[in-house]
């Protein structure tokens, strides 16, 4: 007999119909320990604000850096960077990171922040992973990704029904999950936020920052790092770059990435309800 999960945001999904991609039915897919129905939302000390990044192989690093920048100018914040062991993590560009905490004994969080990267895309096959991220979303005020983090979130079952962006590329890939793609730059549903690709990270850190600490505070972080773009030419939006670049690298995205979608997406709809 089932009962709904303590935590609405922890839905398990029945299949749905992705733009891209399909589920195949004999697919092997992983397995992750179960939450414990005895998990609570921590006391929120006003004074701490306890901010965790996760990190895996091949994350983009401005993805969690730009954010990091942003979030660790925040009074009372206090940041973790959390990954399976304290060894370094290569970043996609060749910039290692080293983490301050293990999976296994990071404490909990208020703000969890997942990267994207290719890396986010074998990390949402990664049971521990999955269940670390499954795990903080039973105690966190807001569980966020950047770029195509977005897609461990789907694999932890927190977007079944959510509204939720992600890197243009790989946007239509996100309805595998039941979420609902948005052509937003940040997009807040609830306890899930998620922002677009890469560089949108640091739109959506101001934007907690202003949750967090109110907009006055968040427009000195701003002008602190003064965070003021003005790119030598406008082709940063698949909206306004070259048509033919952009079906190109959305087919690419579809062929290199779909299939471990599909993995991924399987995981969810096969995990049993607790």
């Amino acid at each position: 007999m089932t009962h709904e999960h303590p935590n609405p945001r922890v839905t398990p999904i029945t299949p749905v119909d992705a733009v891209h991609v399909d589920v195949p039915v004999d697919v092997e897919v992983p397995t992750s320990d179960p939450v414990e129905d005895d998990v609570t939302t921590p006391e929120h000390d006003p004074s701490e604000i306890r901010i965790a990044f996760l990190l895996f192989p091949d994350l983009t690093q401005l993805d969690l850096t730009g954010p990091a920048q942003v979030l660790s100018r925040v009074p009372g914040a206090r940041i973790e960077y959390v990954a399976a062991t304290l060894d370094p993590v290569p970043s996609d560009c060749g910039l290692s990171l080293v983490p301050t905490v293990t999976i296994a004994d990071a404490a909990p969080a208020d703000v969890l922040v997942v990267p994207g990267g290719d890396g986010a895309f074998d990390a949402m096959l990664d049971p521990e992973i999955v269940g670390f991220v499954r795990r903080e979303a039973e105690r966190a005020t807001w569980v966020t990704s950047v770029c195509t983090g977005a897609f461990v979130l789907g694999a932890a079952g927190l977007l079944a029904g959510k509204r939720a962006t992600t890197h243009w590329a790989s946007k239509p890939m996100l309805a595998a999950f039941g979420a609902t793609p948005v052509d937003e730059r940040v997009v807040d549903d609830g306890s899930i936020v998620t922002a677009a690709g890469v560089s949108a990270g640091i739109d959506m850190a101001l934007w907690f920052a202003s949750e967090l600490a109110g907009q006055p505070v968040a427009e000195r972080i701003q002008l602190q790092i003064e965070y003021d773009p003005q790119p030598p030419f406008d082709a940063g939006s698949a909206d306004r770059a070259d048509a033919r670049v952009v079906a190109e690298a959305r087919a690419a995205a579809e062929e290199s990435r779909g299939e471990r979608v599909a993995r991924a997406a399987a995981a969810v709809i096969r995990r049993p309800a607790t």
